[in-house]
Protein backbone atom coordinates (compact mmCIF):
# COMPACT_ATOMS: atom_id res chain seq x y z
CA UNK A 1 0.00 0.00 0.00
CA UNK A 2 1.01 3.59 -0.73
CA UNK A 3 1.86 5.81 1.93
CA UNK A 4 3.02 9.49 2.05
CA UNK A 5 5.82 9.86 5.15
CA UNK A 6 8.05 12.17 6.16
CA UNK A 7 11.61 11.65 6.56
CA UNK A 8 12.68 12.21 10.24
CA UNK A 9 16.36 11.68 11.54
CA UNK A 10 17.69 11.15 15.22
CA UNK A 11 21.38 11.83 16.21
CA UNK A 12 23.40 9.43 17.79
CA UNK A 13 26.64 9.63 19.85
CA UNK A 14 28.60 7.75 17.62
CA UNK A 15 27.96 7.37 13.81
CA UNK A 16 25.60 9.22 11.00
CA UNK A 17 21.93 9.84 12.51
CA UNK A 18 19.27 6.88 12.05
CA UNK A 19 16.54 7.71 9.45
CA UNK A 20 12.73 7.14 10.21
CA UNK A 21 9.36 7.68 8.53
CA UNK A 22 6.63 9.52 9.49
CA UNK A 23 3.50 7.84 7.86
CA UNK A 24 0.82 10.92 7.26
CA UNK A 25 -1.38 10.13 4.66
CA UNK A 26 -2.52 6.74 2.91
CA UNK A 27 -4.02 6.21 -0.37
CA UNK A 28 -7.29 4.42 -0.67
CA UNK A 29 -7.80 4.62 -4.02
CA UNK A 30 -7.03 6.02 -7.16
CA UNK A 31 -8.13 9.41 -6.10
CA UNK A 32 -8.49 8.82 -2.52
CA UNK A 33 -6.10 9.73 0.30
CA UNK A 34 -6.87 9.68 4.14
CA UNK A 35 -5.05 10.61 7.03
CA UNK A 36 -2.81 8.37 8.91
CA UNK A 37 -4.43 8.57 13.02
CA UNK A 38 -1.84 9.19 15.53
CA UNK A 39 1.99 9.51 15.42
CA UNK A 40 2.95 5.92 13.30
CA UNK A 41 6.53 5.93 12.55
CA UNK A 42 8.60 3.26 11.15
CA UNK A 43 12.50 2.25 10.22
CA UNK A 44 13.74 3.55 7.31
CA UNK A 45 15.90 1.24 4.95
CA UNK A 46 19.70 1.56 5.38
CA UNK A 47 19.70 3.15 1.48
CA UNK A 48 17.33 6.41 2.62
CA UNK A 49 19.51 9.32 1.95
CA UNK A 50 16.81 11.89 2.15
CA UNK A 51 17.56 15.24 4.73
CA UNK A 52 15.17 15.46 7.75
CA UNK A 53 11.67 16.98 7.10
CA UNK A 54 11.43 15.55 2.56
CA UNK A 55 8.17 13.97 1.67
CA UNK A 56 8.36 10.35 0.45
CA UNK A 57 6.21 7.95 -1.21
CA UNK A 58 7.16 4.86 0.38
CA UNK A 59 5.05 1.76 -0.72
CA UNK A 60 4.76 -0.89 2.42
CA UNK A 61 3.94 -4.92 2.62
CA UNK A 62 1.47 -6.10 4.89
CA UNK A 63 4.30 -6.32 7.57
CA UNK A 64 4.78 -2.51 7.38
CA UNK A 65 8.03 -3.39 5.55
CA UNK A 66 9.26 -1.05 3.36
CA UNK A 67 9.23 -2.32 -0.38
CA UNK A 68 10.46 0.79 -2.14
CA UNK A 69 10.50 4.59 -1.68
CA UNK A 70 10.71 7.98 -3.82
CA UNK A 71 10.52 11.50 -3.35
CA UNK A 72 7.08 13.01 -3.19
CA UNK A 73 7.52 16.04 -4.73
CA UNK A 74 6.37 14.90 -8.59
CA UNK A 75 3.82 12.94 -7.03
CA UNK A 76 2.19 15.46 -5.18
CA UNK A 77 2.62 18.08 -8.10
CA UNK A 78 0.51 14.85 -10.22
CA UNK A 79 -1.90 14.90 -7.34
CA UNK A 80 -2.56 18.49 -7.60
CA UNK A 81 -3.09 19.23 -10.58
CA UNK A 82 -4.93 15.93 -10.77
CA UNK A 83 -7.18 18.24 -7.89
CA UNK A 84 -7.22 21.53 -9.92
CA UNK A 85 -8.94 19.76 -13.03
CA UNK A 86 -11.03 17.46 -10.79
CA UNK A 87 -12.15 21.16 -9.28
CA UNK A 88 -12.34 23.17 -12.89
CA UNK A 89 -14.98 20.49 -14.40
CA UNK A 90 -16.97 20.33 -11.46
CA UNK A 91 -16.99 24.19 -11.21
CA UNK A 92 -18.04 23.81 -15.22
CA UNK A 93 -20.78 21.37 -14.52
CA UNK A 94 -21.49 23.51 -11.59
CA UNK A 95 -22.24 26.30 -14.33
CA UNK A 96 -23.72 24.43 -16.81
CA UNK A 97 -26.27 23.35 -13.77
CA UNK A 98 -26.89 26.62 -13.04
CA UNK A 99 -27.39 27.56 -16.57
CA UNK A 100 -30.07 24.92 -16.90
CA UNK A 101 -31.52 26.39 -14.07
CA UNK A 102 -32.01 29.85 -15.17
CA UNK A 103 -33.05 28.44 -18.71
CA UNK A 104 -36.10 26.39 -17.15
CA UNK A 105 -36.78 29.12 -15.34
CA UNK A 106 -36.93 31.41 -18.11
CA UNK A 107 -39.38 29.02 -20.01
CA UNK A 108 -41.67 28.71 -16.77
CA UNK A 109 -42.07 32.34 -16.82
CA UNK A 110 -42.23 32.68 -20.30
CA UNK A 111 -44.87 30.16 -20.20
CA UNK A 112 -46.49 31.54 -17.92
CA UNK A 113 -46.83 34.54 -19.47
CA UNK A 114 -48.35 33.02 -22.53
CA UNK A 115 -51.04 31.27 -20.48
CA UNK A 116 -51.84 34.69 -18.96
CA UNK A 117 -51.87 36.36 -22.73
CA UNK A 118 -53.58 33.21 -23.65
CA UNK A 119 -56.49 33.71 -20.88
CA UNK A 120 -56.65 37.56 -21.50
CA UNK A 121 -57.27 36.73 -25.57
CA UNK A 122 -59.71 34.40 -24.25
CA UNK A 123 -61.47 36.95 -22.28
CA UNK A 124 -61.37 39.23 -24.78
CA UNK A 125 -62.75 36.62 -27.29
CA UNK A 126 -65.66 36.19 -25.36
CA UNK A 127 -66.72 40.30 -24.79
CA UNK A 128 -66.32 39.80 -28.48
CA UNK A 129 -68.33 37.32 -28.89
CA UNK A 130 -70.96 38.88 -26.32
CA UNK A 131 -70.75 42.16 -28.61
CA UNK A 132 -71.45 40.25 -31.67
CA UNK A 133 -73.95 38.56 -30.03
CA UNK A 134 -75.64 42.23 -29.34
CA UNK A 135 -75.06 43.58 -32.66
CA UNK A 136 -76.47 40.36 -34.01
CA UNK A 137 -79.82 41.21 -31.89
CA UNK A 138 -79.70 44.79 -32.96
CA UNK A 139 -79.51 44.18 -36.26
CA UNK A 140 -82.39 41.63 -36.38
CA UNK A 141 -84.27 44.26 -34.65
CA UNK A 142 -83.38 46.67 -37.57
CA UNK A 143 -84.45 44.20 -39.86
CA UNK A 144 -88.15 43.51 -38.08
CA UNK A 145 -88.29 47.53 -38.16
CA UNK A 146 -87.21 47.30 -41.72
CA UNK A 147 -89.98 44.71 -42.55
CA UNK A 148 -92.78 47.30 -40.39
CA UNK A 149 -91.39 50.11 -42.42
CA UNK A 150 -91.82 47.99 -45.59
CA UNK A 151 -95.34 46.95 -44.53
CA UNK A 152 -96.14 50.39 -43.65
CA UNK A 153 -94.54 51.63 -47.38
CA UNK A 154 -96.87 49.39 -49.01
CA UNK A 155 -100.04 49.89 -46.82
CA UNK A 156 -98.87 53.65 -47.87
CA UNK A 157 -99.29 53.22 -51.37
CA UNK A 158 -101.89 50.90 -51.17
CA UNK A 159 -103.80 53.61 -49.69
CA UNK A 160 -102.06 56.43 -51.91
CA UNK A 161 -103.48 54.33 -55.30
CA UNK A 162 -107.19 54.05 -53.38
CA UNK A 163 -106.69 58.30 -53.08
CA UNK A 164 -105.62 58.34 -56.27
CA UNK A 165 -108.67 56.65 -57.47
CA UNK A 166 -111.03 58.92 -54.90
CA UNK A 167 -109.32 61.55 -56.01
CA UNK A 168 -109.98 60.68 -59.80
CA UNK A 169 -113.25 60.00 -58.81
CA UNK A 170 -113.72 63.36 -57.56
CA UNK A 171 -112.18 65.27 -60.67
CA UNK A 172 -114.99 63.37 -62.12
CA UNK A 173 -117.79 64.43 -60.24
CA UNK A 174 -116.25 67.66 -59.98
CA UNK A 175 -115.95 67.83 -63.81
CA UNK A 176 -119.78 66.92 -63.59
CA UNK A 177 -120.21 69.35 -60.99
CA UNK A 178 -118.59 72.15 -63.28
CA UNK A 179 -120.71 71.05 -66.13
CA UNK A 180 -123.92 71.18 -63.60
CA UNK A 181 -123.05 74.72 -62.22
CA UNK A 182 -123.11 75.94 -66.31
CA UNK A 183 -126.96 74.91 -65.80
CA UNK A 184 -126.61 76.24 -62.38
CA UNK A 185 -125.94 79.54 -63.31
CA UNK A 186 -129.04 79.68 -64.54
CA UNK A 187 -130.97 77.68 -62.44
CA UNK A 188 -128.94 78.81 -59.47
CA UNK A 189 -130.61 75.82 -57.41
CA UNK A 190 -129.83 72.26 -56.03
CA UNK A 191 -132.45 69.80 -55.15
CA UNK A 192 -131.64 67.82 -51.88
CA UNK A 193 -131.15 64.14 -53.87
CA UNK A 194 -128.09 65.41 -55.52
CA UNK A 195 -126.96 67.33 -52.80
CA UNK A 196 -126.65 64.51 -50.84
CA UNK A 197 -125.28 62.33 -52.95
CA UNK A 198 -122.59 64.79 -53.31
CA UNK A 199 -121.86 65.30 -49.65
CA UNK A 200 -121.61 61.25 -49.67
CA UNK A 201 -119.12 61.43 -52.01
CA UNK A 202 -117.15 64.10 -49.92
CA UNK A 203 -117.06 61.94 -47.11
CA UNK A 204 -116.04 59.09 -49.04
CA UNK A 205 -113.54 60.83 -50.09
CA UNK A 206 -112.07 62.93 -46.81
CA UNK A 207 -112.53 59.22 -45.56
CA UNK A 208 -110.02 57.94 -47.68
CA UNK A 209 -107.15 59.98 -46.79
CA UNK A 210 -104.90 58.23 -44.51
CA UNK A 211 -103.89 59.23 -41.39
CA UNK A 212 -100.19 59.72 -41.11
CA UNK A 213 -99.45 60.11 -37.35
CA UNK A 214 -99.03 56.81 -36.71
CA UNK A 215 -96.89 56.09 -39.50
CA UNK A 216 -94.61 58.70 -38.45
CA UNK A 217 -94.30 57.32 -34.61
CA UNK A 218 -92.78 54.26 -36.46
CA UNK A 219 -90.34 56.45 -38.43
CA UNK A 220 -89.19 58.11 -35.26
CA UNK A 221 -89.02 54.90 -33.44
CA UNK A 222 -86.82 53.77 -36.37
CA UNK A 223 -84.78 56.50 -35.98
CA UNK A 224 -84.24 55.91 -32.27
CA UNK A 225 -83.21 52.24 -32.80
CA UNK A 226 -80.57 53.77 -35.67
CA UNK A 227 -79.52 55.82 -33.49
CA UNK A 228 -78.56 53.45 -30.50
CA UNK A 229 -77.50 51.48 -33.56
CA UNK A 230 -74.65 54.01 -34.60
CA UNK A 231 -73.45 54.85 -31.24
CA UNK A 232 -72.71 51.36 -30.59
CA UNK A 233 -71.09 50.88 -34.08
CA UNK A 234 -69.01 53.92 -33.11
CA UNK A 235 -68.14 52.36 -29.70
CA UNK A 236 -66.92 49.17 -31.78
CA UNK A 237 -65.18 51.24 -34.63
CA UNK A 238 -63.30 52.56 -31.42
CA UNK A 239 -62.41 49.01 -30.05
CA UNK A 240 -61.44 48.02 -33.51
CA UNK A 241 -59.08 51.32 -33.29
CA UNK A 242 -57.65 49.87 -30.38
CA UNK A 243 -57.06 45.95 -31.79
CA UNK A 244 -55.74 47.74 -34.59
CA UNK A 245 -52.69 49.55 -32.79
CA UNK A 246 -52.36 46.42 -30.54
CA UNK A 247 -51.83 43.87 -33.80
CA UNK A 248 -49.75 46.79 -35.16
CA UNK A 249 -47.65 46.78 -32.12
CA UNK A 250 -47.75 43.23 -32.02
CA UNK A 251 -46.59 42.78 -35.30
CA UNK A 252 -43.71 45.54 -34.99
CA UNK A 253 -42.36 43.10 -32.32
CA UNK A 254 -42.31 40.21 -34.41
CA UNK A 255 -40.37 42.46 -37.07
CA UNK A 256 -38.16 42.73 -34.42
CA UNK A 257 -37.59 39.36 -33.31
CA UNK A 258 -37.34 38.38 -36.86
CA UNK A 259 -34.35 40.52 -37.46
CA UNK A 260 -32.98 38.84 -34.00
CA UNK A 261 -32.96 35.70 -35.36
CA UNK A 262 -31.38 36.59 -38.31
CA UNK A 263 -28.51 38.63 -35.84
CA UNK A 264 -28.49 35.60 -34.06
CA UNK A 265 -28.07 33.20 -37.07
CA UNK A 266 -25.29 35.10 -38.38
CA UNK A 267 -23.26 34.97 -34.86
CA UNK A 268 -23.91 31.10 -35.05
CA UNK A 269 -22.18 31.03 -38.20
CA UNK A 270 -19.18 33.05 -37.24
CA UNK A 271 -18.84 31.27 -33.97
CA UNK A 272 -18.79 28.04 -36.10
CA UNK A 273 -15.88 28.97 -38.49
CA UNK A 274 -14.09 30.09 -35.42
CA UNK A 275 -15.21 26.73 -33.62
CA UNK A 276 -13.63 24.59 -36.47
CA UNK A 277 -10.05 26.96 -36.48
CA UNK A 278 -9.75 26.23 -32.83
CA UNK A 279 -10.29 22.18 -33.70
CA UNK A 280 -7.48 22.62 -36.67
CA UNK A 281 -5.71 24.06 -33.73
CA UNK A 282 -6.39 21.59 -31.47
CA UNK A 283 -5.63 18.62 -33.78
CA UNK A 284 -2.43 20.52 -34.83
CA UNK A 285 -1.27 20.84 -31.01
CA UNK A 286 -1.81 16.73 -30.51
CA UNK A 287 0.16 16.27 -33.42
CA UNK A 288 2.99 18.15 -32.29
CA UNK A 289 2.27 16.39 -28.89
CA UNK A 290 2.28 12.86 -30.72
CA UNK A 291 5.92 13.75 -31.91
CA UNK A 292 7.04 14.99 -29.12
CA UNK A 293 6.22 11.69 -26.97
CA UNK A 294 7.27 9.63 -30.08
CA UNK A 295 10.70 11.52 -29.10
CA UNK A 296 10.42 10.89 -25.37
CA UNK A 297 10.30 7.44 -26.26
CA UNK A 298 13.25 7.47 -28.38
CA UNK A 299 15.31 8.73 -25.87
CA UNK A 300 13.75 6.68 -23.34
CA UNK A 301 14.79 4.09 -24.99
CA UNK A 302 18.54 4.90 -25.51
CA UNK A 303 18.70 5.81 -21.80
CA UNK A 304 17.48 2.69 -20.88
CA UNK A 305 20.37 1.13 -23.73
CA UNK A 306 22.77 3.36 -21.52
CA UNK A 307 21.42 1.89 -17.98
CA UNK A 308 21.50 -1.60 -19.56
CA UNK A 309 25.40 -1.20 -20.85
CA UNK A 310 25.97 0.65 -17.66
CA UNK A 311 24.30 -2.79 -15.78
CA UNK A 312 26.22 -5.15 -18.01
CA UNK A 313 29.21 -3.48 -17.21
CA UNK A 314 28.69 -3.65 -13.58
CA UNK A 315 27.32 -7.34 -13.67
CA UNK A 316 31.39 -8.46 -15.80
CA UNK A 317 32.44 -6.78 -12.49
CA UNK A 318 30.53 -9.21 -10.42
CA UNK A 319 31.11 -12.18 -12.12
CA UNK A 320 35.01 -12.08 -13.20
CA UNK A 321 37.55 -11.45 -10.54
CA UNK A 322 39.46 -9.53 -13.63
CA UNK A 323 37.09 -6.77 -14.03
CA UNK A 324 36.52 -4.19 -10.88
CA UNK A 325 35.09 -1.03 -9.77
CA UNK A 326 37.72 1.21 -8.26
CA UNK A 327 36.89 1.83 -4.39
CA UNK A 328 39.25 3.09 -2.13
CA UNK A 329 40.63 0.44 0.70
CA UNK A 330 43.54 1.53 3.23
CA UNK A 331 45.16 -2.56 2.62
CA UNK A 332 47.76 -1.36 4.99
CA UNK A 333 45.29 -0.83 7.93
CA UNK A 334 43.63 -4.08 7.39
CA UNK A 335 46.93 -6.09 7.47
CA UNK A 336 47.92 -4.32 10.58
CA UNK A 337 44.48 -4.45 12.61
CA UNK A 338 43.80 -7.52 14.78
CA UNK A 339 42.12 -10.06 12.55
CA UNK A 340 39.20 -10.87 14.70
CA UNK A 341 38.51 -7.27 14.40
CA UNK A 342 38.96 -7.64 9.83
CA UNK A 343 36.90 -11.04 10.49
CA UNK A 344 34.12 -8.81 12.13
CA UNK A 345 34.14 -6.30 9.26
CA UNK A 346 34.11 -8.98 6.57
CA UNK A 347 31.20 -10.62 8.28
CA UNK A 348 29.38 -7.36 8.57
CA UNK A 349 30.00 -6.35 5.15
CA UNK A 350 28.96 -9.09 4.06
CA UNK A 351 25.32 -8.95 5.56
CA UNK A 352 25.23 -5.56 4.86
CA UNK A 353 25.88 -6.57 0.89
CA UNK A 354 23.33 -9.24 1.20
CA UNK A 355 20.60 -6.79 2.46
CA UNK A 356 21.72 -4.52 -0.47
CA UNK A 357 21.27 -7.42 -3.25
CA UNK A 358 18.05 -7.95 -1.96
CA UNK A 359 16.77 -4.40 -1.56
CA UNK A 360 18.22 -4.18 -5.53
CA UNK A 361 16.97 -6.67 -6.39
CA UNK A 362 13.21 -6.01 -5.33
CA UNK A 363 13.34 -2.78 -6.98
CA UNK A 364 14.94 -3.87 -10.08
CA UNK A 365 11.55 -5.78 -10.28
CA UNK A 366 9.63 -3.38 -9.89
CA UNK A 367 11.40 -1.04 -12.00
CA UNK A 368 10.52 -4.28 -14.66
CA UNK A 369 6.91 -3.93 -13.50
CA UNK A 370 6.97 -0.12 -14.25
CA UNK A 371 7.97 -0.40 -17.66
CA UNK A 372 5.69 -2.93 -18.44
CA UNK A 373 2.63 -1.15 -17.08
CA UNK A 374 3.96 1.76 -19.15
CA UNK A 375 4.06 -0.20 -22.44
CA UNK A 376 0.44 -1.54 -21.73
CA UNK A 377 -0.52 1.51 -20.88
CA UNK A 378 0.45 3.12 -24.45
CA UNK A 379 -1.33 0.49 -26.39
CA UNK A 380 -4.07 1.41 -24.51
CA UNK A 381 -3.54 5.49 -25.37
CA UNK A 382 -3.28 4.06 -29.06
CA UNK A 383 -6.82 2.42 -28.98
CA UNK A 384 -8.46 4.97 -26.80
CA UNK A 385 -11.12 7.23 -27.58
CA UNK A 386 -10.22 11.38 -27.90
CA UNK A 387 -11.40 12.03 -24.31
CA UNK A 388 -10.11 9.19 -22.97
CA UNK A 389 -6.73 9.60 -24.27
CA UNK A 390 -5.79 12.70 -22.34
CA UNK A 391 -6.87 11.02 -19.30
CA UNK A 392 -4.64 8.28 -20.47
CA UNK A 393 -1.51 10.42 -21.67
CA UNK A 394 -2.08 12.25 -18.26
CA UNK A 395 -1.38 8.72 -16.58
CA UNK A 396 0.91 7.93 -18.61
CA UNK A 397 3.41 11.16 -17.64
CA UNK A 398 3.29 10.08 -13.82
CA UNK A 399 4.31 6.93 -14.68
CA UNK A 400 7.12 8.01 -16.85
CA UNK A 401 7.64 10.12 -13.84
CA UNK A 402 7.77 7.20 -11.53
CA UNK A 403 9.91 5.33 -13.49
CA UNK A 404 12.51 7.87 -14.27
CA UNK A 405 12.44 8.48 -10.20
CA UNK A 406 12.81 4.65 -9.76
CA UNK A 407 15.40 3.99 -12.20
CA UNK A 408 17.81 7.22 -10.76
CA UNK A 409 17.27 6.13 -7.47
CA UNK A 410 18.49 2.44 -8.44
CA UNK A 411 21.36 4.04 -10.53
CA UNK A 412 22.55 5.24 -7.70
CA UNK A 413 21.78 1.94 -5.13
CA UNK A 414 23.23 -0.27 -7.91
CA UNK A 415 26.61 1.50 -8.23
CA UNK A 416 26.52 1.75 -4.14
CA UNK A 417 26.21 -2.27 -4.56
CA UNK A 418 29.31 -2.66 -6.73
CA UNK A 419 31.36 -0.67 -4.74
CA UNK A 420 30.38 -2.24 -1.34
CA UNK A 421 31.37 -5.96 -3.36
CA UNK A 422 34.46 -4.58 -4.58
CA UNK A 423 35.36 -3.34 -0.77
CA UNK A 424 34.03 -6.61 0.59
CA UNK A 425 36.31 -8.62 -1.85
CA UNK A 426 39.40 -6.66 -1.47
CA UNK A 427 38.71 -7.15 2.62
CA UNK A 428 37.93 -10.78 1.90
CA UNK A 429 41.42 -11.29 -0.13
CA UNK A 430 43.73 -9.24 2.64
CA UNK A 431 41.65 -12.04 5.46
CA UNK A 432 42.46 -14.70 3.26
CA UNK A 433 46.31 -13.93 3.10
CA UNK A 434 45.88 -13.74 6.92
CA UNK A 435 44.69 -16.35 7.01
CA UNK A 436 46.77 -18.36 4.95
CA UNK A 437 44.67 -19.41 2.16
CA UNK A 438 45.10 -18.87 -1.26
CA UNK A 439 42.59 -16.19 -2.77
CA UNK A 440 41.00 -17.24 -5.93
CA UNK A 441 42.51 -15.46 -9.12
CA UNK A 442 44.59 -13.20 -6.58
CA UNK A 443 47.62 -13.15 -8.62
CA UNK A 444 45.45 -11.80 -11.58
CA UNK A 445 45.71 -8.28 -11.92
CA UNK A 446 41.86 -6.69 -12.60
CA UNK A 447 41.30 -4.32 -15.30
CA UNK A 448 39.55 -0.89 -13.39
CA UNK A 449 36.66 0.03 -15.65
CA UNK A 450 35.27 2.92 -13.26
CA UNK A 451 36.53 5.49 -16.14
CA UNK A 452 33.99 3.55 -18.33
CA UNK A 453 31.30 3.37 -16.14
CA UNK A 454 32.55 6.84 -15.53
CA UNK A 455 31.94 7.97 -19.58
CA UNK A 456 28.90 5.98 -19.93
CA UNK A 457 27.37 8.04 -16.69
CA UNK A 458 28.44 11.20 -18.62
CA UNK A 459 26.37 9.84 -21.91
CA UNK A 460 23.65 9.03 -19.37
CA UNK A 461 23.31 12.36 -17.64
CA UNK A 462 23.28 13.53 -21.11
CA UNK A 463 20.45 11.54 -22.79
CA UNK A 464 18.84 12.25 -19.27
CA UNK A 465 19.08 16.37 -19.45
CA UNK A 466 17.73 16.00 -23.52
CA UNK A 467 14.97 13.57 -21.79
CA UNK A 468 13.91 15.73 -18.96
CA UNK A 469 13.77 18.69 -21.36
CA UNK A 470 11.83 16.62 -24.16
CA UNK A 471 9.50 15.41 -21.12
CA UNK A 472 9.13 19.27 -20.02
CA UNK A 473 8.36 19.91 -23.47
CA UNK A 474 5.61 17.19 -23.12
CA UNK A 475 4.31 18.82 -20.38
CA UNK A 476 3.78 22.01 -22.14
CA UNK A 477 2.16 20.59 -25.21
CA UNK A 478 -0.26 19.08 -22.82
CA UNK A 479 -1.31 21.63 -20.98
CA UNK A 480 -1.57 23.70 -24.42
CA UNK A 481 -3.94 20.52 -25.26
CA UNK A 482 -5.60 20.33 -22.27
CA UNK A 483 -6.36 24.46 -22.11
CA UNK A 484 -7.11 24.07 -26.33
CA UNK A 485 -9.38 21.39 -25.67
CA UNK A 486 -11.00 23.23 -22.58
CA UNK A 487 -11.61 26.00 -25.21
CA UNK A 488 -12.79 24.14 -27.68
CA UNK A 489 -15.53 22.21 -25.17
CA UNK A 490 -16.12 25.43 -24.41
CA UNK A 491 -16.71 27.12 -27.57
CA UNK A 492 -18.90 24.05 -28.43
CA UNK A 493 -20.95 24.18 -25.20
CA UNK A 494 -21.38 27.95 -26.31
CA UNK A 495 -22.31 27.01 -30.19
CA UNK A 496 -24.72 24.42 -28.71
CA UNK A 497 -26.43 26.46 -26.37
CA UNK A 498 -26.08 29.38 -28.97
CA UNK A 499 -28.18 26.97 -31.21
CA UNK A 500 -30.54 25.87 -28.30
CA UNK A 501 -31.35 29.91 -27.90
CA UNK A 502 -32.00 30.51 -31.64
CA UNK A 503 -34.15 27.34 -32.20
CA UNK A 504 -36.53 28.67 -28.93
CA UNK A 505 -36.35 31.86 -30.23
CA UNK A 506 -37.31 30.78 -33.67
CA UNK A 507 -39.84 28.51 -32.01
CA UNK A 508 -41.24 31.81 -30.20
CA UNK A 509 -41.40 34.01 -33.44
CA UNK A 510 -43.36 31.10 -34.71
CA UNK A 511 -45.88 31.21 -32.62
CA UNK A 512 -45.94 34.52 -32.25
CA UNK A 513 -46.16 34.79 -36.13
CA UNK A 514 -49.42 32.57 -35.76
CA UNK A 515 -50.74 34.53 -32.75
CA UNK A 516 -50.13 37.96 -34.74
CA UNK A 517 -51.98 36.49 -37.91
CA UNK A 518 -54.67 35.36 -35.37
CA UNK A 519 -55.08 38.88 -34.29
CA UNK A 520 -55.27 40.51 -37.52
CA UNK A 521 -57.46 38.07 -38.57
CA UNK A 522 -60.18 38.69 -36.11
CA UNK A 523 -59.69 42.70 -36.39
CA UNK A 524 -60.34 41.97 -40.41
CA UNK A 525 -63.48 39.77 -39.37
CA UNK A 526 -64.57 42.70 -36.76
CA UNK A 527 -63.86 45.35 -39.54
CA UNK A 528 -65.90 43.59 -42.29
CA UNK A 529 -68.77 42.25 -39.69
CA UNK A 530 -69.12 46.28 -38.65
CA UNK A 531 -68.82 47.26 -42.06
CA UNK A 532 -71.85 45.35 -43.41
CA UNK A 533 -73.42 45.93 -39.89
CA UNK A 534 -73.13 50.03 -41.09
CA UNK A 535 -73.82 49.27 -44.61
CA UNK A 536 -77.00 47.49 -43.34
CA UNK A 537 -77.66 50.42 -41.15
CA UNK A 538 -77.24 53.01 -43.32
CA UNK A 539 -79.33 51.31 -46.26
CA UNK A 540 -82.42 51.55 -43.28
CA UNK A 541 -81.58 55.00 -42.69
CA UNK A 542 -81.56 56.10 -46.41
CA UNK A 543 -85.17 54.60 -46.42
CA UNK A 544 -86.61 55.75 -43.58
CA UNK A 545 -85.27 58.95 -44.95
CA UNK A 546 -87.05 58.56 -48.52
CA UNK A 547 -90.31 57.27 -46.37
CA UNK A 548 -90.58 60.47 -44.43
CA UNK A 549 -90.25 62.84 -46.89
CA UNK A 550 -93.11 60.67 -48.81
CA UNK A 551 -94.82 61.43 -45.66
CA UNK A 552 -94.22 64.90 -45.66
CA UNK A 553 -95.37 65.36 -49.12
CA UNK A 554 -98.44 63.07 -48.42
CA UNK A 555 -99.52 65.27 -45.25
CA UNK A 556 -99.23 68.12 -47.44
CA UNK A 557 -101.34 66.95 -50.22
CA UNK A 558 -103.65 65.02 -48.10
CA UNK A 559 -104.34 69.06 -46.03
CA UNK A 560 -104.30 70.31 -49.61
CA UNK A 561 -107.13 67.69 -50.50
CA UNK A 562 -108.94 68.35 -47.21
CA UNK A 563 -108.73 71.92 -47.76
CA UNK A 564 -110.48 71.41 -51.05
CA UNK A 565 -113.00 68.94 -50.00
CA UNK A 566 -114.08 72.05 -47.33
CA UNK A 567 -114.58 74.30 -49.93
CA UNK A 568 -116.74 71.97 -51.92
CA UNK A 569 -118.88 71.25 -48.83
CA UNK A 570 -119.42 75.32 -48.21
CA UNK A 571 -119.98 75.64 -52.14
CA UNK A 572 -122.51 72.96 -51.93
CA UNK A 573 -124.08 74.34 -48.63
CA UNK A 574 -124.57 77.40 -50.48
CA UNK A 575 -126.04 76.08 -53.44
CA UNK A 576 -128.53 74.20 -51.25
CA UNK A 577 -129.57 77.51 -49.32
CA UNK A 578 -130.06 79.34 -52.29
CA UNK A 579 -132.45 76.84 -53.81
CA UNK A 580 -136.54 78.21 -55.25
CA UNK A 581 -139.09 75.71 -55.86
CA UNK A 582 -139.57 76.19 -59.43
CA UNK A 583 -136.09 75.53 -60.16
CA UNK A 584 -135.01 71.59 -60.22
CA UNK A 585 -132.68 69.36 -61.32
CA UNK A 586 -133.28 66.23 -62.74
Amino acid sequence: MLYLAEVQRKSRVIGSSKAELRLLACQRSENSWSAVPGEEVIAAPDDVAYGAGVLVMVELSGTKQVQRHTEAGRQLVAILQNFSRAQERYKTQEEEIQQWKESLTYQSQELNRREMEMEARQEQLQEMEGDFERLEQQRQEIEEKRQEVESLKAEFDRRNQELEGAWAQLRGEMGRLDEQKAQFTQAAVLDDAKAQEIQELLNRLAGAIAPTESVREQVTTSFDLLNQQQATLDQHYQMLEEQRGQAQQAQDALDQQVQQVQTLWQEWQQSKAALEQARDELSSLRRSLELKQEQVQQLTIQLQSQDSLHHQFCQLADVSDRFAIGAKVDVGGLESMPIEELENIVRDLTNDLEKMSRFVNSQEEELTAQQEDMQNLQQQISQASEYDRLRMEAELTDEQDRYRMLEETLVGQRRNLQERQAVLKQHQIVLDKRQGRTPTDASAESVDISPVLGQLEALRQDLAAQLQQAEAQVQELQTAVEQAQQSVDQQSQAQDDRWTAVMELEQQVLAQKAAVGEQWGKVNAYQEALSLTQGGTGGVREKLESIGQILTQFQETSDYQLQAIAELRQTISSLSEQRTPEFVIS
